[in-house]
Protein backbone atom coordinates (compact mmCIF):
# COMPACT_ATOMS: atom_id res chain seq x y z
CA UNK A 1 0.00 0.00 0.00
CA UNK A 2 1.29 3.57 -1.00
CA UNK A 3 1.96 6.22 1.83
CA UNK A 4 -0.49 8.49 0.19
CA UNK A 5 -3.62 5.71 0.28
CA UNK A 6 -2.42 5.45 3.90
CA UNK A 7 -2.62 9.07 4.69
CA UNK A 8 -6.55 8.80 4.18
CA UNK A 9 -6.84 6.93 7.55
CA UNK A 10 -7.68 7.99 10.44
CA UNK A 11 -5.25 7.35 13.63
CA UNK A 12 -7.33 4.90 14.86
CA UNK A 13 -7.88 3.15 11.71
CA UNK A 14 -3.97 3.10 11.50
CA UNK A 15 -3.59 1.78 14.70
CA UNK A 16 -5.19 -0.83 13.94
CA UNK A 17 -4.39 -1.63 10.88
CA UNK A 18 -0.62 -1.67 12.34
CA UNK A 19 -2.02 -4.17 14.76
CA UNK A 20 -3.13 -6.69 11.91
CA UNK A 21 0.03 -6.22 9.84
CA UNK A 22 2.01 -6.82 12.69
CA UNK A 23 0.34 -10.17 13.38
CA UNK A 24 0.54 -11.31 9.71
CA UNK A 25 4.39 -10.73 9.90
CA UNK A 26 4.01 -12.92 12.93
CA UNK A 27 2.28 -15.03 10.77
CA UNK A 28 4.63 -15.35 8.26
CA UNK A 29 7.52 -15.72 10.27
CA UNK A 30 5.55 -18.91 11.88
CA UNK A 31 5.19 -20.09 8.16
CA UNK A 32 8.84 -19.55 7.34
CA UNK A 33 9.76 -21.43 10.29
CA UNK A 34 7.34 -24.44 9.13
CA UNK A 35 9.20 -24.16 5.62
CA UNK A 36 5.27 -23.41 4.62
CA UNK A 37 5.89 -20.29 3.50
CA UNK A 38 5.57 -20.18 -0.41
CA UNK A 39 6.62 -16.74 -1.44
CA UNK A 40 9.51 -15.08 0.60
CA UNK A 41 9.00 -11.34 -0.47
CA UNK A 42 6.07 -11.06 1.24
CA UNK A 43 7.69 -10.95 4.74
CA UNK A 44 9.81 -7.55 3.31
CA UNK A 45 5.94 -6.61 1.91
CA UNK A 46 4.71 -6.16 5.14
CA UNK A 47 7.65 -4.79 6.92
CA UNK A 48 7.60 -1.84 4.04
CA UNK A 49 4.11 -1.31 5.14
CA UNK A 50 4.34 -1.71 8.79
CA UNK A 51 7.62 1.03 8.32
CA UNK A 52 4.83 3.47 5.92
CA UNK A 53 2.02 3.08 8.77
CA UNK A 54 4.70 4.00 11.70
CA UNK A 55 6.36 6.91 9.36
CA UNK A 56 2.59 8.35 8.92
CA UNK A 57 1.19 7.74 12.38
CA UNK A 58 4.45 9.78 13.73
CA UNK A 59 4.77 12.52 11.57
CA UNK A 60 0.88 13.13 12.75
CA UNK A 61 2.50 13.57 16.47
CA UNK A 62 5.40 15.94 15.68
CA UNK A 63 2.39 17.94 13.15
CA UNK A 64 4.02 17.12 9.66
CA UNK A 65 1.21 17.07 7.10
CA UNK A 66 2.23 16.35 3.44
Amino acid sequence: MKAVELQKYTDEELKQMLDDLKRKLLDLRFQLEMNKLQNHSQIKLVKRDIARVKTILRGRELGIRR
